[in-house]
């Protein structure tokens, strides 16, 4: 347990980090759950635009390290082959 007063204020600013980045991890599954649910019916004209809509959110949340920036990137490459993969 935190005893200082300094050492109590890192532990409720960690705590408050830690459910801001909770909550934006759980945008970002959103929108790729989003892509990938369009990829699976089939549909290119909406898996490009869900995918249009995602890769911001995704970038956004790279900026601020919630997540790396090269998972971010990995993200991104793995969903414009899939979406790629269903115009051919």
């Amino acid at each position: 347990m935190a005893n200082s007063k300094q050492a109590r204020k890192r532990a409720r600013q960690a705590e408050g980090r830690r459910v801001m980045k909770a909550s934006q991890r759980s945008m970002v599954r959103t929108y790729v759950k989003r892509v990938i649910k369009a990829i699976q019916s089939g549909d290119h004209a909406e898996a490009m635009g869900a995918f249009k809509a995602a890769q911001p959110v995704i970038d956004r949340i790279a900026d601020k390290d919630v997540m790396s920036k090269r998972k971010a990137a990995r993200m991104k490459s793995r969903l414009n082959k899939r979406v790629k993969a269903l115009a051919a």
